[in-house]
């Protein structure tokens, strides 16, 4: 797993984070100093010239295309400005994509022989509907090949300081074990080398790492660990870098992007 792959970058003073493994693309992981520039602004610090797009985040495992999010925004949401989904393929080239986060995992995607790449945003119930295999079942639909992807996770609530209820981390469990009773999810999830759960001294509680759980669903898939970069940052416990709204409770977001 590289997660030593990260460098600091400067826009307008600003910083944020790009990955080695991503280093064919135009991309970047801004923190909260970029706040509350939008993406139509950040993007002049990957490509002036790329046009932008989003989408209204839920917490599902909707990935859409660009020319998908155009054509919903004007047939299926008169009433707001973007479609509903946590997900975005490029289907063109110079088309910067984006996902916004404040303690959910961004995950940015790229091929190096089809040049397409994708923006994630998998919080845990994103996580628990497998958002990741997705987009990439997506991306494969399109050519794709599993050794040509490369992954990077930025900026998340690390496991340590992630308490959640035990049925939230079985649901989770479910996307990369074979059981469904919780009992038998949490066991088999204690019992994976580099467990995705910690125990915590609260009855009815653990401690869940959602980019773990992520990365084990990749593996999974085959993909191979040397092709996945975890960003050695907690938005949680690095506030002078991350917002996060378990923290401070308050609706900020930080945006990844990456540029096809």
């Amino acid at each position: 797993m590289n997660d030593s792959s990260w460098k600091w970058q400067e826009w307008q003073g600003l910083p944020y984070l790009t990955c080695e493994l991503l280093s064919s693309w135009r991309h970047g992981f801004f923190t909260q100093q970029c706040y509350p520039h939008p993406p139509e602004k950040l993007v002049t610090a990957l490509e002036p010239k790329a046009d932008v797009y989003r989408v209204k985040q839920v917490h599902g495992n909707r990935v859409l295309t660009p020319q998908e999010i155009s054509s919903k925004t004007s047939q299926e949401n008169l009433e707001q400005q973007f479609p509903n989904a946590d997900g975005i393929m490029s289907d063109y080239e110079t088309q910067a994509l984006w996902v916004a986060s404040a303690d959910c995992n961004p995950v940015l995607i790229g091929d190096v022989e089809t040049r397409k790449v994708a923006a994630i945003h998998a919080g845990w119930r994103g996580t628990s509907q497998k958002i990741v295999p997705e987009a990439i079942a997506l991306l494969q639909a399109e050519g794709s090949s599993l050794e040509n992807l490369r992954i990077a996770m930025g900026a998340a609530i690390a496991g340590e300081v992630y308490q959640v209820t035990e049925t939230v981390a079985a649901e989770v469990g479910k996307s990369i074990t074979e059981h469904e009773e919780k009992e038998k999810v949490l066991n088999a999830l204690f019992d994976i080398e580099d467990s995705p759960l910690l125990e915590d001294s609260q009855a009815g509680r653990v401690k869940l790492d959602v980019r773990r759980v992520n990365a084990i669903q990749l593996e999974q898939l085959g993909i191979g660990k040397e092709q996945i970069a975890i960003a050695p940052y907690c938005t949680y416990q690095q506030p002078e870098y991350w917002f996060s709204f378990r923290r401070t409770k308050e609706k900020k977001v930080q945006w990844s992007g990456i540029v096809a």
